[in-house]
């Protein structure tokens, strides 16, 4: 499995399993938790992403018992999650309306918490899950900073920035922002013209993509023409759709790294085939015109 180097003494695996669905699974027990893992790693999966709101600020402590099972599990994977969003559910319960927090104070306390439900030492990669127009970027930045400094955070970066949101917080920051997690797929193709992914290219930095199959919605029978192009090169290389469009973002320059979020075991063992799936200049704009539902100019 490829590798990304994300920051200083700190890679990150090309491929990253989600675990926003991980509460949904009808055995959510460690052991079952640990047969996810072992399937990653398998493939040379190491690199969990989370969140604390996944699951209603569940899902982090469901892992964090399947870590306290199986504890020498922590030392094979990098752990990634986000803060910022807060929501009636769960620690949040009593939150009047739903709202986001960057200030300080919750960055830290979120930290805390998911270090705890957790049951580890360091978060790998922390990011901020979304942009706050409330944000004191002077207040969040040096937030972020403290953090890395302190050893409970490896490295920072954004989720769903626009590139003048990253730019912000960036020019408040002694470390680097190392990453944005936005959402990419066949489905949903605005950041490839948009700017967003010219940004990230230009500064070198690799993005992640969330929701990297669109929901579902690539498979659904809504986009026939679509999910026929992708069976036929599928079938043309020995695997299934759900590996071409994966590869489809896999050969794109701005070193995309996909994360899948599934509780089958059988898919968690298959999601590096698409490593295995060439998509040459033609093929992939074959796909993005099918896709876009016109040709490019």
């Amino acid at each position: 499995m490829e590798r990304i180097d994300i920051a200083p003494g700190l890679t990150l695996s090309r491929l990253v399993y989600g675990m926003w669905r991980l509460a949904e699974d009808t055995d959510t027990s460690p052991a079952r938790i640990e047969a996810k893992v072992e399937a990653c790693l398998e493939q040379g999966i190491t690199t969990m992403d989370h969140a604390d709101i996944y699951g209603g600020y569940t899902v982090e402590g469901i892992f964090g018992h399947a870590l306290k099972a199986a504890p020498a599990l922590r030392d094979k994977i990098e752990i990634v999650t986000k803060c910022g969003i807060v929501a009636p559910a769960g620690r949040h319960a009593a939150t009047r309306v739903k709202h986001y927090d960057t200030s300080a104070a919750h960055i830290n306390a979120s930290v805390e918490a998911s270090l705890k439900d957790l049951a580890t030492d360091r978060i790998d990669l922390l990011l901020i899950h979304r942009p706050d127009p409330f944000m004191d970027a002077d207040e969040t930045g040096p937030a972020l900073d403290t953090l890395v400094k302190s050893g409970k955070v490896r490295s920072v970066g954004v989720s769903n920035f626009r590139p003048w949101d990253f730019s912000l917080l960036q020019s408040s920051m002694e470390e680097t922002l190392v990453t944005n997690q936005i959402e990419l797929s066949l489905i949903h193709t605005p950041a490839f013209t948009n700017g967003d992914l010219a940004f990230l290219q230009e500064r070198m930095i690799a993005p992640m993509a969330w929701s990297p199959l669109g929901g579902g919605s690539l498979f659904d029978g809504s986009r026939p023409e679509l999910l026929a192009a992708l069976k036929r090169i599928g079938t043309e290389q020995g695997v299934d759709e759900t590996a071409v469009a994966i590869a489809w973002l896999l050969a794109h320059p701005a070193r995309i790294m996909p994360v899948l979020g599934t509780n089958r075991l059988d898919r968690i063992a298959r999601i590096a085939d698409a490593a295995k799936v060439e998509i040459d200049r033609q093929t992939w704009f074959e796909l993005y015109t099918i896709a876009t539902g016109k040709e490019v100019p």
